[in-house]
């Protein structure tokens, strides 16, 4: 028996209802944000990804040549791909831009919970306008993605790759080091932080970056970076999240991305209920343009975990739209008027937008029942011969048991 390859899902029709109510809740959040959709090819030049991420990348991508020898990779991710349209087809484009996507990627990764070798990725970029006010709008709409798709449990974290870069210059701290810091910063491992600046700093300097990190207030904030006029943007982001309607998050220096093309606003949104890997959206300000061959312009976005979003809401016990077939049409009887009559009315209902099946196998009315009863239909009408005499039929309520006859023009 062949089997799907690992790291991979097959999605059942039940799998398919949560998957295609999460999508077209997000498209329509989307929309009201007045972002338009975009699509990029499955595979991409491998250059692409190796140019953003560095050759290190190849040993977590699909990579390969193709049958002229060119090296391509089936993407990783969507922003690259997006960037790279933008550069080649977009940029003479009037500003801001507003794109969003739907697509699934591919990554070379360790299978486990939450995390796969194919998943599906959601997401937008903004380019060209970098306001606060514009962040603001960018953070409320990942926001807004995740109320609107039902997500109770969530939290916002926000954070500043500047003023993250201005503290740590201003204790002598650069280049590799700080690279290091970010990364431990970014999976939240102060032990091995402590280690590698304990013989490099002052108690009270290593003290003084760790409280840093673990910093949760503007007003600790203004007291460690009093002067920097990043900080008052900063603030002027934070302020226009409650005019945008969302009022809980937190200021984190924490949030760090641990991507080198990050810059200044950077905001994670994570579901407490997914366990470890319970990030399920990241995103911020980034630069990119500029390496594709661009002329650099400022760039925001964020990309939602798909799969993860839909587990959380399992976890929750969110109940997912009720796509069950509405009327499943029975002929009783083996003669082609019952059988005419019964496509007829299917037809009939199914232009009224019903979502209809019939049972064209001719088995019996007990056997069609059985069939009807295991499949979760939520009405059976039976077409019968001497119903169709007096110009009726018999409607079953398959929740309740209730019957009762009806009369139809077909």
């Amino acid at each position: 028996m062949i089997q799907r390859p690992r790291g991979t899902r097959d999605f059942l029709p039940e799998d398919m209802v949560k998957r295609r109510y999460l999508e077209k809740v997000l498209r329509e959040t989307f929309l009201s944000y007045g972002y338009r959709e975009v699509q990029t090819p499955t595979f991409e030049h491998l250059e692409l990804f190796t140019a953003k991420s560095g050759d290190s990348i190849i040993e977590e991508i699909y990579s390969f040549k193709d049958k002229s020898g060119r090296d391509l990779a089936l993407r990783p991710e969507l922003t690259a791909p997006v960037i790279r349209m933008y550069v080649e087809k977009l940029q003479m484009n009037p500003k801001p831009l507003k794109l969003f996507y739907f697509g699934n990627c591919y990554r070379y990764d360790r299978p486990q919970k939450g995390r796969y070798r194919e998943f599906t990725q959601a997401g937008c970029e903004l380019i060209g306008y970098s306001s606060p006010e514009a962040l603001s709008e960018l953070i409320s709409l990942a926001w807004n993605c995740l109320e609107r798709a039902g997500l109770k449990d969530k939290s916002l974290k926000i954070g500043n790759l500047h003023l993250v870069e201005t503290f740590l210059e201003k204790h002598g701290i650069k280049d590799e080091l700080k690279r290091k810091i970010l990364r431990l910063v970014d999976k939240r491992d102060y032990d091995s932080l402590r280690k590698i600046l304990e013989n490099k700093l002052s108690a009270d300097e290593l003290t003084m970056i760790l409280d840093f990190f673990r910093s949760g207030s503007l007003d600790k904030l203004r007291d460690i970076l009093d002067g920097v006029e990043e900080l008052e943007r900063f603030e002027k982001v934070i302020d226009f999240l409650g005019i945008f309607g969302v009022d809980k998050y937190e200021v984190s220096m924490e949030v760090v991305r641990g991507l080198e093309y990050y810059k200044g606003i950077v905001f994670e949104i994570e579901s407490p209920r997914l366990g470890a890997e319970r990030q399920i959206c990241g995103g911020g300000e980034y630069e990119l343009v500029g390496l594709f061959g661009g002329k650099e312009i400022p760039t925001a976005g964020f990309a939602l975990g798909f799969d993860r979003v839909i587990i959380a809401l399992e976890n929750e016990g969110f109940v997912f739209p009720d796509e069950r077939i509405d009327f499943y049409i029975i002929p009783a009887g083996r003669k082609e008027e019952i059988l005419s009559k019964s496509v007829k009315l299917a037809m009939l209902l199914r232009r009224e937008g019903r979502r209809v099946d019939i049972d064209l196998t001719g088995r019996s009315l007990r056997k069609a029942m059985s069939y009807a009863d295991s499949m979760g239909f939520r009405k059976v009408i039976i077409v019968g011969e001497k119903d169709l005499r007096e110009g009726k039929v018999t409607v079953r309520d398959m929740v309740t048991g209730e019957q009762e006859r009806m009369e139809v023009m077909i």
